[in-house]
């Protein structure tokens, strides 16, 4: 009989992240993995790095990571869970290749794998898990098999903490003007083809369309709409509220998710909104979309509209986020025992969709430049 509190048949957890560069050294070959393949001049690369030389060349998500895996390690022990953390990047130091090496070198057999994008689509699942075959590949014989947490945009440790966020954001706007705000939910513009190919081939309960795809903007839209009721219910008012994006890049003519947060703040402005509360929904720490595209620009663009502005905390590390990991790792865990130990385990999920699955399903988040070896999924 398996400990209810037993990872097994997982004897490890890898955190795997972005990365991000470390000092003004770094930015350019940094972004050079970022864009590989896509031939970007270096002078279009020093020109992007702007954003991190702005703060001092040094991206904040590596030290946000190393403390989220310090959170996940503490929170294990307080459990009495005893499951080794790893931590690896695919555009930075420490690179996935060097984590498999050492988890390889430390006799793991089998791991759990949390990407910290909460979301389904190609840039924020699949791509992790093509990053992940390469490192397979790379690293060779004797590396552990590795599986995929669900998605976790609809657990109630991630939208819990954004909950009281949202409402510590309306919080600190005037009072004269707090229930006229507008709560902009944002989130990582993605192009339209991409967002159609997120979820493709699942069903329609989990992406949010009758016919596949979609799934990007429907969970984003589930989880603003949580959001939305929940501080209804706290302070008795509905606050109008609507999903914008951020951090859009790439040529002109692709078309993108819109409305950019900084342009609607400006629309909304002119029509005599007062203020805004921004929530970072999309986004699960404090890294360089939410400390420039957010905290710089939209704050400025606020400033220039003459709007009170404020912007809710990250889930980053709320323990009730941190306990999130927890949780789902058990949850893999138990679903994996339960073809010998009968009840499936429960699956925490709130909002309009239920929880996500486990296992990708066939052409999930498809690549939109052609199939490549992808772990984690059925194809």
């Amino acid at each position: 009989m398996v400990a209810r509190h037993s990872a097994a048949p997982y004897d490890a957890l890898l955190l795997v992240s972005f990365g991000g560069p470390e000092k003004p050294d770094d930015v350019v070959p940094f972004l050079q993995n970022v864009t590989r393949g896509k031939d970007i001049p270096v002078e279009r690369l020093e020109e992007v790095g702007q954003h991190y030389y702005r703060f001092g060349g040094r991206s904040p998500i590596n030290d946000l990571n190393r403390a989220f895996l310090a959170a996940i390690e503490e929170d294990f022990r307080g459990a009495g869970l005893d499951l080794p953390v790893y931590w690896g990047n695919r555009n930075w130091a420490p690179y996935l290749p060097e984590a498999l090496r050492q988890m390889r070198d430390d006799g793991v057999r089998r791991a759990l794998c949390l990407f910290t994008s909460a979301y389904s689509s190609y840039s924020g699942c699949r791509q992790y898990r093509e990053n992940l075959a390469d490192a397979v590949a790379e690293v060779g014989g004797g590396v552990p098999r590795l599986d995929r947490l669900r998605h976790y945009f609809n657990h109630p440790g991630f939208v819990e903490p954004m909950v009281d966020a949202t409402l510590a954001a309306l919080a600190e706007l005037p009072a004269a003007q707090r229930n006229d705000a507008h709560i902009l939910y944002v989130t990582h513009s993605i192009p339209h083809a991409m967002n159609d190919a997120s979820g493709r081939g699942g069903p329609a309960a989990q992406t949010g369309s009758d016919r596949g795809g979609g799934a990007y903007v429907a969970q984003h839209v589930s989880v603003a709409a949580e959001i939305t009721e929940r501080v209804r219910q706290q302070t008795g008012h509905r606050f109008a509220s609507e999903l914008v994006y951020c951090s859009r890049s790439g040529p002109p003519s692709v078309p993108w998710l819109e409305p950019d947060v900084s342009d609607r703040i400006a629309e909304l402005a002119k029509d005599g909104v007062p203020a805004v509360a921004v929530v970072p929904i999309g986004f699960t720490s404090d890294h360089m979309e939410v400390v420039y595209d957010l905290d710089t620009e939209a704050r400025t663009a606020a400033e220039d509209a003459g709007i009170a502005f404020s912007r809710a905390a990250t889930a980053g590390l709320d323990p009730r986020f941190v306990a999130m990991v927890r949780d789902l790792v058990l949850e893999r865990a138990a679903v994996e025992r339960t073809s010998e130990q009968g009840m499936p385990p429960s699956r925490p999920a709130v909002g309009s969709l239920q929880a996500s699955w486990d296992v990708c399903p066939p052409g999930c988040c498809a690549n939109p430049r052609g199939v490549r070896p992808a772990l984690c999924g059925a194809d």
